[in-house]
């Protein structure tokens, strides 16, 4: 599987939670050979967890693995802090991120530390949160721990 193709299981995630009245944010796990270990997306406003990041939930859906290295995780955001601490936890490998434009998290992090980092720029995923953000302001805020 390419990065892109890999990405667009991610920004499926990422519209199931935006129908469900979430975050519109969604993360896989691929092992290196581009078979699909687990996929989530961001439920921490439905399920009232603030841990439920799409990354941290597509790596629990993944289930246990041997080896992290070999793993690819892919997100439709640059990960947060909280995200981009479990990559680095755990020696994931390789991140896929769909854009950086509507948030900067720890990809360049990551990238210091040994993980190859693919940033596709992808106009879908820019869209998506563009208008998220823009028609909720206050829970965006909250998601990425910002006070208003």
């Amino acid at each position: 599987m390419t990065p892109a193709e890999m990405l667009d299981v991610a920004v499926d995630e990422a519209r199931k939670g935006l129908a469900e009245g979430g975050i519109p944010i969604g993360a896989a796990l691929f092992s290196s050979d581009g078979m699909l270990l687990g996929s989530e997306h961001n439920r921490r406003v439905q399920q009232g967890d603030p841990s439920l990041h799409a990354e941290t939930d597509a790596f629990r859906a993944a289930g246990r693995q041997r080896d992290y290295r070999s793993t690819v995780m892919v997100t439709t955001l640059s990960p947060c802090w909280y995200c981009s601490g479990l990559v680095r936890q755990f020696n994931i490998g390789a991140l896929v991120i769909g854009e950086s434009r509507t948030f900067v998290g720890g990809h360049d992090w990551l990238a210091e530390h040994g993980v190859e980092v693919a940033l596709l720029d992808d106009e879908r995923c820019v869209a998506m949160m563009t208008d998220f953000i823009a028609a909720n302001p206050e829970l965006w805020n909250e998601d990425i721990g910002v006070a208003e």
